[in-house]
């Protein structure tokens, strides 16, 4: 069913716009990688769409844009088309627009600065939901994810840790069906840090206590935004978490995807302290519009084609 207007795609060109001119005016450079790579990713929640001999159409640009770090270019972004199988509904559409950016030299703590002043000036501030406003002003809210669980599912530290380590199942259960729709009555954006490190997919372990990794998450009216880290750069960890998600991967009856040996060797070569985020499009644009069903900012959704 198409639920596309005037105005949200008038609201959707204006949102790309002030992402655009958001980047420029801060120095990032703004960049093209390619959209069919020869490895996705490696993570179990993700499906890529397989382009017969020629590869995979891009689950996300970071494999790429991290080459680009490792080879001079500290301060870039890119606004590009996604794909991802099998993801459908208000909130999902199998191909999809992101905003993908990272500095080199900086902290998690400054992306997330970036990441604030971003969602603020896309929404002047606000997001208004039929009788609610959701307040988008910087600085944002945090919560660790330990605080999210026993605050909203009374589940202590030591068990959100096993089950991160241990029943991912049972981890991710638990926050869809009690947390989530928690974080939706939270009348301002607000991000989750403090990721278990078995969550930690291309994340850096924290220094000070490395059962937790430097991941954080957006979540503005219920809706996650975005996911961002602080990078890993070591090259023989991140070959041994492709390993282990490999496994993962088979041990689910899912596509197993080849490790993407280029990326490891621009981690060899010298990836600089690093960190990034994905932003979703859609979502950030649909938000701005007054809805959180980003059917109502794209011309054309799944079944419309």
């Amino acid at each position: 069913m198409r639920l596309v207007s005037a105005r949200g795609l008038e609201e959707r060109a204006r949102v790309l716009r002030t992402i655009r001119a958001f980047f420029d005016s801060r120095g990032f450079l703004e960049v093209e990688t390619p959209a069919v790579v020869p490895s996705p990713g490696m993570d179990v929640h993700l499906d890529a769409f397989e382009v017969r001999e020629e590869g995979f159409l891009i689950t996300s640009p970071e494999y790429q844009m991290k080459r680009l770090l490792a080879d001079g270019h500290e301060r870039i972004y890119q606004v590009c088309r996604c794909f991802r199988r099998g993801e459908v509904g208000p909130q999902h559409n199998p191909e999809f627009t992101m905003v993908e950016w990272y500095r080199a030299h900086r902290a998690m703590q400054d992306v997330m600065a970036d990441t604030e002043q971003l969602v603020s000036a896309v929404t002047g501030g606000r997001v208004a939901l039929d009788t609610r406003t959701i307040d988008t002003h910087p600085p944002f809210l945090r919560l660790t994810v330990c605080e999210a669980f026993e605050r909203y599912a009374g589940v202590a530290p030591h068990d959100v840790l096993a089950w991160a380590s241990e029943d991912e199942d049972r981890y991710f259960r638990t926050w869809v069906q009690h947390i989530e729709p928690r974080l939706a009555e939270v009348d301002r954006a607000l991000f989750v840090v403090d990721y278990p490190s078995p969550l930690a997919s291309l994340a850096r372990k924290k220094p000070a206590d490395p059962r937790f990794c430097e991941r954080f998450e957006l979540y503005v009216a219920g809706i996650e935004l975005c996911n961002g880290f602080g990078e890993l750069t070591d090259p023989d960890e991140q070959r041994q978490r492709f390993e282990r998600d490999q496994r993962e991967r088979a041990a689910r009856s899912l596509p197993v995807y080849p490790i993407d040996d280029k990326l490891l060797a621009a981690l060899e070569k010298g990836l600089p302290p690093c960190a990034g985020n994905a932003l979703g499009v859609d979502r950030l644009a649909a938000l701005a519009c007054g809805t959180t069903d980003i059917r109502h900012v794209l011309a054309f959704s799944k079944g419309d084609v």
